[in-house]
């Protein structure tokens, strides 16, 4: 493919999407070529090919003419990107003229070009990998997180000496819809974002460059403000499944430790998944007096879950505000779960998930505690140290849902581990090795076997470090601390 006919096909694509009109042919043309590092056109042949394919041809046309610096990489990608991403009002006029259709026409409408203008970075994440784990809470999902590439260190070297700019305030803000992106702030230059009304608010809704799970997709506040899980929170759940009653939708919780990566921006974090959680039954079933019409239970789950079911969308609404206002204040100091200090800090809300069922909604309420203590000073409900080797990090939304995001580190020490347990050379972490050890003493190891016994050990680490983070356990005593709370209710 020479770099003619990668331009006139690129061109023909940003007409398909709606970048351009027919008429705008030969402009996009003329500055591609610049672009590209290029001054001269030959007329060529029409060729096929999709749009990464173009994509890694005309990278290659601007590395040998020197069109971008070291360290731009990326950011001249999503800008060469940016010629066949329809601009954000046309995008939006395509999204909710499909929505017209149908909700499920205007997502694949959105998600297919986030797709074809690599916003989704399709390929980077097809190299994470992903396996299932029969826990007796069902089937768990887990991923190694590979699809983020590492930076080269010359690029870090060179950040270190570039001023940080406030704009924009954060990576969810939506400034950074077409942001070139700098030394410290990702390249948006192809990102867009689809406006919507949730509660009387303005919100936007985009795709996750890095989906963890089939369109993942987040929901932000048009305004930077910090993230918070009340009434209101409850009330945006529910509103944005009535217009997409066709994908769930969850918060982190509010607060350090149990909370998300990002709590200064209020944001939620939506998909067309059916993650384990969801497919977990109830464990027991319970009434609340004050809701007649809802249908109530603990969901059979590691972590504690009170799932909440109604056609009401105000009962509904009514009764998650009214357990979040309840767990916030409630303590049982024997099981280590304290609501308030004396200085009034407050420890205590709830990792909210609501999809639509039969018609039904429902919402699963998951009971967070951030507090610490001698023995855990990382977090009483958080992964404990002899999980550490594998997972550290807080314990958000999508892991609370079963889907385990792990570091990108395990792939090559797994490997490692998987030397060791067949008594080869190798350079095993001394974090992994008691663990190991304790796989050697268990577990009959071939070679023909070993990935699979290291994969499923991962996987049983996994549900306990759910097990550590819920703040009701599984076994008698937890159980009847649950029932107690559930009484208080």
């Amino acid at each position: 493919m020479n770099p003619y006919q990668l331009i006139t096909a690129f061109v023909e694509l940003a007409v398909k999407n709606g970048a351009a009109e027919p008429e705008d042919k030969l402009y996009l043309r003329n500055q591609l070529l610049h672009f590209l590092g290029l001054n001269d056109w030959q007329e060529t042949e029409p060729m096929t090919a999709d749009s990464l394919e173009l994509l890694d041809g005309l990278m290659a046309v601007a590395s040998e003419n020197g069109a971008y610096a070291l360290g731009q990489e990326d950011f001249y990608q999503e800008a060469l990107m940016d010629f066949i991403t329809p601009r954000p009002s046309r995008v939006n006029r395509d999204f909710w003229e499909a929505y017209q259709a149908s909700p499920e026409e205007a997502t694949d409408y959105f998600y297919g070009l986030a797709k074809t203008v690599n916003q989704v970075k399709t390929r980077e994440v097809a190299r994470n990998i992903a396996y299932s784990y029969p826990s007796k809470y069902g089937e768990l999902e887990i991923t190694i997180n590979l699809s983020k590439p590492e930076k080269d260190p010359k690029a870090i070297a060179a950040a270190k000496n570039q001023a940080s700019s406030s704009y924009p305030l954060c990576a969810l803000c939506m400034e950074n819809e077409g942001f070139y992106g700098d030394a410290h702030k990702a390249a948006r230059s192809n990102h867009r974002i689809v406006r919507l009304e949730l509660g009387g608010q303005d919100w936007g809704f985009q795709y996750s460059p890095y989906a963890y799970y089939n369109e993942h997709s987040i929901v932000l506040n048009q305004k930077h403000q910090p993230m918070k899980i009340n009434r209101t929170s409850f009330e945006n759940l529910l509103s944005f499944l009535e217009k997409f009653p066709h994908y769930m939708i969850g918060s982190n919780a509010d607060l350090p430790i149990v909370g998300g990566s990002i709590l200064s921006h209020d944001h939620y974090q939506a998909g067309c998944h059916d993650f384990p959680m969801a497919k977990a039954g109830l464990r027991e079933t319970f009434s609340l007096e004050q809701f007649p019409n809802l249908e109530a239970g603990i969901v059979n789950w590691p972590m504690s879950v009170i799932r909440l079911t109604s056609s009401d969308k105000a009962e509904l609404l009514d009764a998650s505000d009214y357990i979040l206002s309840q767990w916030r204040s409630y303590s049982d100091e024997a099981r280590m779960i304290k609501a308030v200090d004396a200085d009034g800090t407050l420890h205590h809300t709830i990792t909210p998930i609501a999809r639509m069922r039969a018609g039904h909604f429902e919402m699963d309420l998951v009971l967070r505690d951030n507090n610490v203590s001698e023995a855990y000073p990382d977090g009483i409900f958080h992964p404990h140290q002899d999980k550490f080797h594998i997972k550290k990090e807080n314990i958000g939304l999508i892991e609370v849902m079963g889907l385990a995001i792990l570091p990108p580190r395990l792939k090559s020490e797994l490997e490692e581990v998987e030397k060791y347990l067949l008594g080869q050379e190798n350079k095993i972490a001394e974090i992994h090795k008691a663990w190991a050890d304790q796989l050697k003493a268990t577990e009959n190891i071939s070679p023909e076997h070993v990935k699979c016994i290291v994969q499923q050990a991962v996987g049983q680490v996994f549900m306990e470090v759910l097990e550590d983070a819920a703040v009701f356990k599984a076994d008698a005593d937890g159980k009847a601390g649950f029932q107690k709370f559930i009484e208080s209710l």
